[in-house]
């Protein structure tokens, strides 16, 4: 017979699956993270696992947008504090340097990341997708902000730069300094 937990077990245990989801998965990837190394880590049986997540998809999908939410939420921070180009800069500072923390976010054209993808449902898929929109907005509603170029325009070099970190191996010099200075630089061209 299972073993029931208490509310605060629970919390606990869902937390630190969420943890040890995030770790492997940026140690080993998707496919090489198991449910059975993540009970194992966590200290709970397989059948326990299936008490919190209904699949090892719906963790990842879990894992992925608390990710995506903890940043948006950071970053709305420092632009709402900083309410001028510099506020926008230091939030992409901050954004890549998660993304650095966290290669599953920008692997996305990984054979991994397309395996994942493949195995969610419709309604972790599009999660997924309104996470990702969220992110996008983040950069577009700027009351005391207006772009020197067009939204979408804008948006794409934004991403672009941040993208940046799939070459960070290959850069000559320090990567941080390099996207420092890019996004110190290029603020400059795409906002008033």
């Amino acid at each position: 017979m299972a073993r029931s937990f208490s509310e605060r077990e629970k919390e606990t245990i869902k937390k630190n699956l969420l943890e040890a989801c995030k770790q492997n998965w940026t140690q080993y990837g998707y496919k090489k993270t198991s449910v059975d190394e993540l009970c194992r880590q966590v200290g709970i049986s397989k059948g326990a696992f299936y008490l919190f997540y209904e699949s090892k998809e719906s963790l990842f999908c879990q894992v992925l947008c608390s990710v995506q939410k903890q940043i948006y939420d950071a970053a709305s921070k420092v632009i709402e504090k900083h309410r001028n180009k510099q506020g926008v800069a230091a939030a992409l500072k901050l954004i890549y340097r998660e993304y650095d923390k966290n290669n599953f976010l920008y692997d996305s054209d990984s054979t991994d990341f397309t395996i994942l993808m493949n195995k969610l449902s419709e309604e972790q898929a599009n999660e997924i997708n309104a996470s990702n929109q969220l992110n996008r907005q983040l950069f577009l509603n700027h009351p005391s902000l207006k772009f020197k170029v067009d939204a979408d325009m804008a948006v794409s070099v934004i991403y672009s730069l941040i993208m940046n970190i799939k070459s960070k191996k290959i850069l000559p010099h320090d990567h941080m300094e390099t996207f420092d200075f890019m996004a110190d630089h290029l603020i400059n061209d795409l906002y008033e």
